[in-house]
């Protein structure tokens, strides 16, 4: 046996029947056939692919909630992705379901940010006539654009949990612990991060959910996965109570935070900068790299600068303006 039929082996030996196991004929499934790896299932070498792509290292330099904030300890989209995936293991692996699926959905989930967060798919969407949704837009980059256009070749039962991350239903219970620990994660860090901008205060949180989840984020976060945990796998949820403590206080994150101004005071500036941009690269697609060149080719224009953009992070998009738009002094 190969150490990754033993690995498979292990698997069937070990995990829940209900676990999508990494000989399921149907979730192993990629877009284009080839050798299986000798040393690691095909849920880890998605999981490795991932860790190893370009648009998995720009994560570290595009918004989660704050644009650009001055400090070591905000939030990035990478350690957004890094606290889902810690979240989702932990459930995975107390439930005795596949914990390197849960972990390869995990990392993959938000390949597809735009600059600026959800300001940046906001302007996108109204822009671009294809429309712009990260959770899509993660999907191509993983199909078609990462590695030169060859895509990642990742395995059905990662793509879909990744395409279903946001609000529908994974084909396995991997893909939907994915979805309930993407949430747990960012409201909780968000609040955190919202605390240390001054924009919230410990007392503000509305009491019916403190009493319920608790008063610190480690409470919070544990009192949820212990939730989907005593929820067991026939599906994955939580008790009713837990889950509408936990609706509460994503709208209470909404009024008070993800619509603050505060927040969001630079978002105007951020908005008009990708419009900017778009419309530039629309008017000249080869001042584009090859690639979105060859899809603006084989596809069409919007298509590939909506790709272009949505690929860059924060500040290279505030470097590429400043180089397209701000005069320099003649030197």
């Amino acid at each position: 046996m190969t150490i990754r039929e033993q690995l498979e082996a292990n698997e069937a030996a070990y995990l829940s029947p209900r676990a999508c196991k990494s000989t399921n004929t149907g979730a192993i499934i990629r877009l284009t056939v080839e050798p299986p790896c000798p040393y690691r299932t095909a849920f880890q070498r998605d999981r490795d692919r991932i860790l190893h792509c370009n648009a998995f290292r720009r994560l570290k330099r595009k918004t989660q909630v704050f644009l650009s904030p001055v400090g070591d300890h905000y939030r990035t989209r990478l350690t957004h992705t890094l606290e889902v995936s810690q979240v989702a293991r932990t459930i995975s692996r107390a439930l005795f379901l596949n914990e390197d699926l849960t972990e390869a959905i995990s990392l993959g989930h938000d390949l597809g940010h735009s600059p600026f967060g959800h300001a940046g798919e906001s302007v996108l969407n109204a822009i671009c006539p294809h429309g712009y949704r990260h959770y899509q837009q993660s999907m191509r980059v993983v199909d078609s654009i990462e590695r030169g256009g060859r895509g990642l070749n990742l395995t059905q039962a990662v793509r879909n949990g990744i395409l279903c991350h946001t609000n529908m239903t994974a084909d396995t219970l991997e893909g939907n612990i994915v979805r309930f620990a993407d949430r747990i994660a960012y409201i909780n860090h968000d609040i955190e991060d919202a605390m240390r901008a001054g924009i919230l205060r410990q007392e503000d949180l509305p009491c019916e959910v403190t009493q319920v989840l608790g008063e610190t984020k480690s409470e919070r976060i544990t009192t949820c996965v212990d939730a989907i945990i005593a929820h067991g796998t026939d599906s994955i949820g939580m008790a009713e109570e837990i889950a509408a403590a936990q609706e509460t206080l994503h709208r209470f994150m909404f009024e008070h935070v993800y619509h603050n101004q505060t927040a969001k005071h630079e978002e105007a500036k951020a908005k008009i900068l990708i419009e900017e941009l778009y419309r530039y690269f629309r008017r000249d697609p080869k001042a584009m790299p090859a690639l979105y060149q060859q899809i603006a080719r084989q596809e069409d224009v919007d298509r590939a600068v909506c790709d272009y953009i949505s690929g860059m992070s924060d500040s290279y998009a505030v470097d590429l303006y400043t180089e397209l738009f701000i005069p320099k002094s003649w030197k």
